[in-house]
């Protein structure tokens, strides 16, 4: 299959890049074709263009700085996202790729007199998003109520990819990794992909 993998952290040597590549490795020997998108490493500008706002409601979005961010997620089967939460919500790159490569006629088509959206990413089959959080569970889960995983399977991807399955794998206290957590979240990950055939 086709996997994407994005990446959104701006340290070369976080957990984050460290699971990404746990994720990565784990694809590639199954056979998949895997493609990475670093948004920090390969610079992507996060912010909405003029252009790209001004056309989003017009006859066609102004696509033109997004074409191999649109062209990969289009291709995509396998979506991993990988990423910090901060503050509970995405770090700004991550969310700033969602506002602009998730746009009209990449990821979805308005609906008539703008209704409800028509979905276009028919070929996303399963999307898996790896975080790590500084707080501990129980502030995530029962406090907060997980809201990265509510925004990205209910208002994202269940808009976008009715059809893909949906998984979240949070690594939480973060700042205290030790190393036999560390390998267990690891060979979570890996579990999680190994179901995609």
């Amino acid at each position: 299959m086709n996997c994407l993998v994005v990446l959104s952290h701006p340290l070369p040597e976080s957990l984050n890049r460290h699971f990404a590549d746990i994720a990565i490795k784990q694809l590639a020997d199954a056979g998949h074709k895997v493609t990475l998108l670093d948004l920090y490493a390969s610079g992507f500008d996060p912010r909405l263009s003029e252009a790209e706002r001004g056309s989003y409601y017009g006859e066609r979005f102004d696509a033109g700085a997004l074409m191999s961010h649109a062209a990969a997620l289009r291709e995509a089967e396998v979506l991993v996202l990988v990423f910090p939460t901060w503050w509970f919500g995405l770090p700004a790159m991550l969310k700033g790729w969602v506002d602009r490569v998730f746009s009209p006629g990449i990821a979805f088509d308005h609906g008539a007199d703008f209704g409800p959206i028509r979905p276009l990413l028919y070929k996303l089959r399963h999307v898996v998003a790896v975080t790590t959080l500084g707080s501990p569970w129980w502030v995530d889960r029962l406090v907060m109520r997980r809201p990265v995983r509510r925004i990205l399977k209910w208002g994202v991807f269940k808009a976008c990819a009715p059809k893909a399955s949906f998984a979240m794998l949070s690594f939480h206290a973060a700042e205290k990794p030790q190393p036999e957590r560390v390998g267990r979240f690891a060979e979570s990950i890996r579990k999680q992909l190994r179901k995609f055939k």
